[in-house]
């Protein structure tokens, strides 16, 4: 009896997995942004936005070719944007959540995973999540940016005990500065860099449909920002102390002038009134 109840037990979870699949909505509106080499990415799961990606990323991959005498190796550099038509996939929770790009037919593929958790404070526990871990294959056979590699494979380049873009839980991360990654490859342990610009990622609590939450900036742009504005600031209080000395100066000579003068000499005092 128990084997009768196999199949349909089967079937109803089959059927749950594709009503999931179908609830989840992965769409690349790369197409959207003005910079080419920016990339938009959004996941979705029961018609609301769960996760947010906008980025312009590049992978700078060294590898190995032969010399001219085909003795001697020589390392040259691989520089691989991520595609505007890359294919994606996402996956959303609670405290974790994922992020999946490939292009070129999967040559290349690159899988972004966060992190929330919490973590004491003088306020007490505060929740923030993180870019935990960062994992990218490459295919160095692939020809459109691997020129005559040796020993041509996929490889994989990972980062180890990842804690970058942290963010207050409830917020966007937001960086339009360059920022270096690095990830070491099985390729002969050959240092991998990824290179982020103009960032803006929510991978929790998104409040409002395509979406994002009020932005966390960079310590970069924090800077960035101060050293715009310090300026302007301090030719506002330049101006305002001007102001303040010519009001005064006016206002005491106003008053000095206005001042009756009282002779010293009693003697001048009969020619009064």
């Amino acid at each position: 009896m128990a084997g009768g109840h196999l199949p349909g037990l089967f079937l109803i979870l089959l059927h749950a997995a594709a009503r999931l699949a179908a609830e989840q909505e992965v769409e690349n509106l790369s197409g959207l942004s003005l910079n080419p080499e920016k990339n938009i990415f959004v996941v979705r799961e029961n018609r609301t936005t769960c996760l947010m990606a906008e980025f312009a990323a590049k992978f700078i991959v060294p590898y190995e070719v032969w010399a001219s005498n085909y003795v001697d190796l020589i390392t040259e550099q691989a520089d691989i944007p991520v595609s505007r038509g890359a294919e994606m996939k996402g996956k959303c929770g609670t405290n974790e959540s994922e992020l999946e790009i490939s292009w070129l037919e999967q040559a290349y593929t690159l899988k972004l995973f966060f992190l929330k958790e919490g973590h004491n404070t003088s306020r007490g526990q505060e929740a923030f999540w993180r870019l935990s871990r960062i994992q990218f294959t490459y295919d160095t056979g692939e020809r459109t940016y691997f020129k005559d590699a040796i020993s041509p494979g996929k490889h994989t380049a990972s980062t180890h005990q990842l804690s970058a873009l942290v963010t207050p839980a409830g917020k966007s991360y937001e960086c339009q500065a360059q920022q270096t990654i690095s990830l070491t490859s099985n390729d002969h342990q050959k240092a991998v860099q990824l290179l982020l610009s103009e960032v803006r990622v929510q991978p929790f609590d998104i409040s409002a449909d395509f979406v994002f939450s009020e932005e966390h900036k960079c310590p970069v742009d924090q800077r960035e920002q101060l050293e715009e504005t310090l300026p302007l600031i301090l030719g506002l209080i330049l101006g305002l102390v001007i102001v303040i000395t010519l009001c005064v100066y006016h206002i005491h000579h106003k008053l000095t002038a206005n001042q009756v003068l009282i002779p010293r000499d009693r003697s001048q005092y009969k020619h009064m009134g």
